[in-house]
């Protein structure tokens, strides 16, 4: 008999490679989403619609917890990945209490529905490299201080400290993966390695001539997002419920994510970078805050696999494809 998941925040980028994953593991998946979504499918769905034939969607809100927990009594599920959140640091300062009733109020609903509805069903936590706060140089475990700086990460934080309760005090199978920054062709685009490969892909379609980088000597520890959800499956696949740093364990700064990008397409980054920020491809700026899965590599035998080049390329690949570019081309011209 197959496994039963739900996924929450199904539609995302993560949500997105979790249900592939699970789907070619034989799972039935259920994605949990909300009801503007649903009514909403051609745009709402853009990253699951060659898979909804063989998933089913189920209409609700992580803001009411009747609602949450009518879905849980529904779907009955042997493991459950909490994916879904309000996911930008920006937005999470502009509309405060949203971010805090679906980050926090809807995982407490989740986590007690399952308690209640499905004791035996294995939990996913997704928290966020976030609940760290700044860096310092050093690589964050699982036993760093957590010091968050924003709303976002003091949500995050609120709910990894949930999750941790259900587990310790009613036996429940909750465990959290601390996420470092995971990308994809997926990444919303918001984000700003997204905005960096669509420039790319203007640019070499003539719809635009540049693009303004505010701070290049950032720096992230960049990973891929397929590599994530296995880490996210493998978790619920251990004996006992523990928490896990997901991370490449290497930072990058903006500037070396732009030169990746440019150069894969034959492009020289400095030419298109504007604002005068294309000074320097190392830059310098706040100390990198990098994650150690150590841990995860240990334990679940996981890491991250793509490289940072393979995964730049096939982010800019997929958006020249988008633009109406060949990719093959585009590439094949760079490399000559």
């Amino acid at each position: 008999m197959s496994k039963r998941a739900l996924i929450t925040g199904i539609t995302g980028q993560d949500g997105s490679y979790l249900a592939e994953l699970l789907l070619a593991k034989g799972y039935e998946v259920h994605g949990l989403v909300r009801r503007v979504a649903a009514e909403d499918p051609d745009q709402r769905y853009s990253r699951i619609v060659h898979i909804l034939p063989r998933i089913q969607i189920q209409a609700g809100s992580l803001e009411c917890q009747p609602s949450v927990f009518n879905v849980v009594e529904k779907v009955r599920p042997d493991e459950c990945y909490h994916l879904a959140a309000q996911s930008s640091v920006g937005y999470g300062a502009q509309d405060e209490f949203q971010t805090w009733n679906v980050n926090v109020s809807g995982t407490h609903y989740l986590l007690a529905a399952l308690r209640q509805l499905a004791p035996r069903c294995k939990m996913f936590f997704a928290a966020s490299s976030e609940i760290f706060g700044a860096g310092d140089g050093s690589p964050r475990t699982e036993t760093s201080p957590f010091q968050p700086r924003s709303l976002y990460g003091i949500s995050k934080l609120a709910g990894f400290e949930l999750a941790r309760h259900y587990r310790e005090k009613h036996g429940l199978f909750a465990a959290t993966g601390i996420l470092f920054n995971h990308e994809s062709p997926r990444r919303g685009m918001e984000f700003v390695t997204r905005k960096i490969t669509r420039a790319v892909a203007a640019i070499l379609a003539g719809r635009a001539e540049t693009i303004d980088l505010w701070n290049v000597s950032a720096a992230r520890d960049w990973g891929a997002a397929p590599d994530f959800v296995e880490g996210m499956w493998l978790m619920l696949q251990a004996e006992e419920p523990e928490d896990y740093v997901l991370a490449t364990g290497t930072a990058r700064t903006v500037a070396q994510f732009a030169e990746a990008a440019f150069s894969s397409a034959g492009l020289d980054w400095t030419r298109f970078v504007a604002s005068g920020a294309a000074a320097s491809a190392t830059g310098s700026g706040e100390p990198a805050m990098t994650g150690d899965p150590s841990r995860a590599l240990q334990k679940l035998n996981w890491r991250s696999r793509t490289s940072f080049d393979n995964l730049v390329r096939q982010m800019v690949e997929a958006d020249l494809q988008l633009s109406g570019l060949d990719p093959a081309q585009v590439m094949a011209r760079a490399s000559a």
